[in-house]
């Protein structure tokens, strides 16, 4: 696998505390979260709203109440639908909050395949699930202990969480050879994420991937939801909202910067995509934090 930007770089809690809690309004507190991948488990609760959900194979939209769950090195995105806002919780945390693999026969058979894609639990959980009362309890706990922040309310994390992996793995799946739908356009993704500030054609994609371009729009618009040319339009104007809370650039320097040569251009796809226009952007949103 080929370690390039698709792969977020987002570093999530720390080696005595291997974990990053996020409270998410989208698209309030960033429009959306591109078509990504981490090495990380991602455990997302829906507090209200709603919002559109690739993960994998699977497209949903998502209610409040919902559970998603995403396991490591699976591709994944979240957009907003239109005029609906979400409002969550995320958790994202690594393996080693378990323990090593090595000493521990239940890590190794439980958790271990959960990672490398030989077991899946379900990755959408809703209200009608026959554990949801019990799921729930869990979900409330363990973002309490993740908000709450300490060594002991850690200890009440990791069991709520063997818990849960326990419970979801009496529905799992197992699969001697996986092979993830994403895979074949990652390189793709991960040439967006590399080259979004230059010129980029479908055939430099297509090219990336060693696809016919014909046979590439339609995979890439399968496996990401979106055409190429849209996602890349995305991609770019996400960058954008970054930079236009983060740093203190002009309107016209950050859109040179996200790949845009024409600043009407740049103007009239953030307005389209945000609903806003990048001063009022920069001006409602200025004290929000960007989870992607």
């Amino acid at each position: 696998m080929n370690d390039r930007d698709s792969r977020e770089n987002r570093i999530h809690g720390s080696e005595i505390k291997p974990f990053g809690y996020y409270a998410c309004e989208i698209p309030n507190h960033f429009h959306c979260v591109p078509m990504h991948w981490h090495r990380e488990f991602e455990l997302n609760f829906v507090r209200e709203g709603s919002a559109s959900f690739i993960c994998g194979e699977e497209k949903f939209d998502s209610a409040a109440g919902d559970i998603i769950i995403i396991q490591p090195n699976v591709m994944h995105s979240v957009y907003p639908r239109e005029s609906i806002h979400q409002v969550y919780d995320t958790l994202v945390f690594r393996y080693e909050i378990f323990g090593g693999f090595d000493s521990d026969r239940a890590i190794a058979a439980c958790i271990k395949p959960l990672i490398t894609g030989k077991m899946h639990i379900p990755t959408h959980i809703t209200t009608d699930h026959p554990y949801y009362a019990e799921l729930e309890m869990m979900m409330n706990n363990i973002f309490s202990c993740a908000k709450g922040d300490t060594p002991q309310l850690d200890l009440l994390m990791r069991s709520e969480l063997l818990r849960l992996f326990w419970l979801l793995e009496t529905e799992a799946t197992v699969e001697h050879d996986f092979y993830e739908l994403g895979e074949a356009i990652r390189p793709a993704l991960e040439y967006i994420a590399e080259h979004f500030q230059e010129p980029i054609t479908v055939k430099q994609l297509a090219d990336s991937v060693h696809l016919s371009e014909s046979y590439f729009m339609h995979q890439f618009q399968k496996q990401v939801g979106f055409r190429a040319v849209e996602y890349l339009s995305h991609y770019r104007i996400n960058q954008a909202c970054k930079e236009l809370l983060s740093t203190k650039k002009s309107v016209l320097e950050i859109a040179f910067d996200c790949g845009f040569r024409n600043l009407s251009n740049f103007n009239r796809q953030f307005r389209k995509i945000t609903g806003n226009a990048p001063t009022e952007y920069r001006k409602k949103f200025a004290e929000e934090s960007i989870l992607w």
